[in-house]
């Protein structure tokens, strides 16, 4: 499909979710590989997306679900997080959350929402749960998918120099993560065979090559078993909290507002 045929599909989609559940999506956007840019011509499109109900759901003394997920279809996967929970994981400065709002793919959004919430999230925004999130990926990653291996799945290495670079940008003071994935690279990654190896494996996953399953890349390998251990040698960066009222008054005037 085209840009734009994606675009039509998932506000048609948006849009049906809004009837079917009786929500207001307030902001949508596009994550995954193909906000990261490095993408497949066949990768799925992620949509994620945050939405508010209607006042009188609020005021129930029932616990209720507060994510939509709509089936996965060929191309769409598609999910949201009800404003209360989104605001709760803001308050822990929840990296997934920071990072949708720089999404450079966005196919819906309520202006002055979007303006706000982004304010809230740079005052909830801690480096340290950020760091300690991203270095926790990159490890995890790492040994799950390419430590010690003799045969490696390669689209692998780009799940743990993502979350490798992201620690970089945070131990560098540059503020919060950006989605894509190149601003890291052409930001913190300095040593010079590492990064041709990288972005040559970065071009052949956006020419759709399979990267399928082959020797490691001694390389990446050895930057990346160097980096996990300097990174977690590192002290804790500095730790931030904004003030909890500023999340209460927020919720309440776009939950109890209709």
């Amino acid at each position: 499909m085209s840009a734009n045929d994606v675009s039509l599909k998932v506000r048609s989609t948006l849009a049906q979710i809004e009837t079917e559940q009786n929500v207001r999506v307030l902001y949508a956007c596009e994550s995954g590989s193909r906000a990261w840019g490095f993408a497949s011509q066949d990768s799925d499109y992620d949509v994620r997306f945050l939405y508010v109900h209607r006042r009188e759901w609020y005021l129930s003394i029932e616990d209720r679900r507060d994510v939509i997920e709509k089936p996965l279809s060929e191309e769409l996967d598609v999910s949201g997080w009800e404003l209360r929970k989104a605001l709760r994981l803001l308050r822990k400065s929840n990296p997934p959350l920071l990072e949708w709002l720089k999404s450079p793919v966005v196919y819906h959004h309520d202006p002055v929402f979007t303006r706000e919430f982004d304010e809230l999230a740079g005052m909830f925004y801690s480096p340290r749960r950020c760091f300690s999130h991203y270095l926790h990926m990159a490890s995890g990653n790492w040994r799950e998918y390419l430590e010690g291996r003799d045969q490696v799945s390669l689209k692998k290495y780009l799940y743990v120099f993502r979350p490798l670079m992201a620690c970089r940008w945070i131990e560098r003071s540059l503020g919060q993560v950006p989605m894509l994935f190149q601003e890291l690279v052409d930001a913190v990654l300095d040593e010079r065979e590492v990064r041709d190896a990288l972005e040559a494996l970065v071009a052949r996953k956006r020419a759709g090559c399979e990267l399928s399953q082959s020797a490691p890349d001694e390389t990446l390998s050895r930057f990346i078993a160097t980096e996990l251990k300097r990174l977690k040698a590192l002290n804790d960066p500095e730790d931030s909290m904004g003030d909890m009222d500023e999340l209460d008054l927020f919720f309440r005037r776009y939950a109890l507002r209709n």
